[in-house]
């Protein structure tokens, strides 16, 4: 049985027995490249880097990415990036995926039965025909909701792991100069008004000069001393990647220096900071409430996104205190959902839990680890509690 043929048969079954439930609607799927994949996503609402195969292919290299495209009547409509993890011993295989499936347009009428439909796809491709547990994990959404994380439960998907710190930091791009001050706790907007008099300039700079930013981070890296679970070594291939997927770079100078920089992905609905880096000079300078300031209203105006996703603290309360400031009245605070797993036979079900067991055990034994070297800053943030509905 062909996956879209599997999917037109669960479709039906799933818009059947729920009374005012939207008709899932009949796409089809087919597998591409990583060249086109990335390619055809870049246009889309729901585009992020997780979600990129010029991305995944460096940072998952133990896994098979498998970039699969949703059409309907001959439009994308939306797409997933498949990432199959064999487990130990060929026992079984894991399908993941990170942030998706996404959307290529999220504010259609629509948007909910397409994003059921790509799911019903994935279940009858990896879970029923291939024998997979299928594992997503959702965004953070901007609403009050996480209609994903309800549609993946509702559809049978099981509670799986939760992020130890799963708060993400939102700042809303979608508001004037005045309303975005207005918008900052006080105390950040104090800090910024200070930042504004220590004459420092804003540059927006060329890919040719990342150079100049991974020095300035490995800098900073071992002069913090906190410990670096990030993507940095995939930061050649998303910079060598065309627009608009490319990464924005930017710097902020004083008495000639540069004393801070960050990379920020700015394609889709959420543009995300994905890294940042400063001297010693940058905190009396508040080079960092500078730096946001001058990239929020940035992204404003030359890109469509409505967000700006500042991602988490990993448990550290001095991040916390300053990304809360800058989300301010406007924007939100919203907990990234639990794993959502999924699977056809108790078997892969089994073995699957079974394995992300295992890597919760070993990622709680290296904090541990990190904690005890006199080295290393540790975490002071108190562990984040998800909401009623996401228990």
């Amino acid at each position: 049985m062909s996956a879209t043929a599997g999917f037109t048969i669960a479709a039906q079954n799933l818009a059947a027995p729920t009374a005012g439930r939207a008709s899932v609607p009949a796409l089809t799927t087919r597998k591409v490249d990583g060249h086109e994949w990335d390619a055809v996503i870049s246009r889309f609402d729901g585009v992020c880097q997780e979600q990129l195969h010029a991305f995944a292919a460096i940072r998952w290299p133990g896994v098979t990415p498998e970039p699969r495209l949703f059409e309907r009547q001959g439009r994308f409509v939306g797409g997933a990036l498949v990432m199959v993890q064999r487990l130990p011993l060929g026992l079984a295989s894991i399908a993941i995926i990170k942030w998706g499936p996404m959307l290529a347009d999220a504010k259609a009428a629509d948007a909910a039965a397409t994003y059921a439909g790509m799911m019903e796809a994935l279940v009858a491709e990896y879970a029923v025909e291939r024998g997979m547990m299928l594992s997503v994990l959702p965004h953070a959404a901007p609403g009050e909701r996480n209609d994903e994380y309800h549609a993946l439960r509702a559809r049978g998907f099981k509670r799986g792991a939760v992020l130890r710190f799963p708060d993400r930091y939102l700042v809303n791009l979608r508001l004037s100069d005045e309303a975005q001050r207005k918008s900052f706790d006080q105390t950040w907007r104090r800090q910024l008004n200070k930042s504004e008099k220590s004459e420092l300039s804003f540059e927006h700079a060329g890919a040719e000069r990342i150079d100049e930013f991974k020095t300035l981070y490995a800098a900073m890296s071992d002069r913090k001393q906190f410990p670096d679970y990030s993507a940095f070594d995939t930061l050649d291939a998303l910079m060598a990647l065309d627009e608009p997927l490319r990464p924005e770079l930017f710097f902020v100078r004083h008495a000639g220096e540069v004393v801070y920089g960050a990379l920020i992905f700015k394609a889709g609905q959420r543009a995300v900071y994905l890294y940042g880096a400063s001297n010693d000079q940058a905190l009396p300078l508040r080079a960092g409430y500078f730096m946001h300031w001058h990239i929020i209203r940035w992204l404003r105006d030359h890109t469509n996104a409505s967000w700006y996703d500042l991602g988490g603290t990993d448990g550290f309360q001095g991040l916390h205190q300053f990304k809360k400031g800058m989300v301010g009245a406007e924007g939100v605070i919203r907990p990234v959902p639990p794993v959502a797993n999924y699977a056809h036979r108790p078997l892969a079900y089994m073995l699957g839990a079974g394995a992300f067991g295992a890597r919760e055990l070993y990622n709680e034994l290296r904090r541990r680890v990190e904690m005890v070297r006199p080295s290393r800053a540790r975490p002071d943030q108190p562990p984040a509690s998800l909401p009623a509905d996401l228990q």
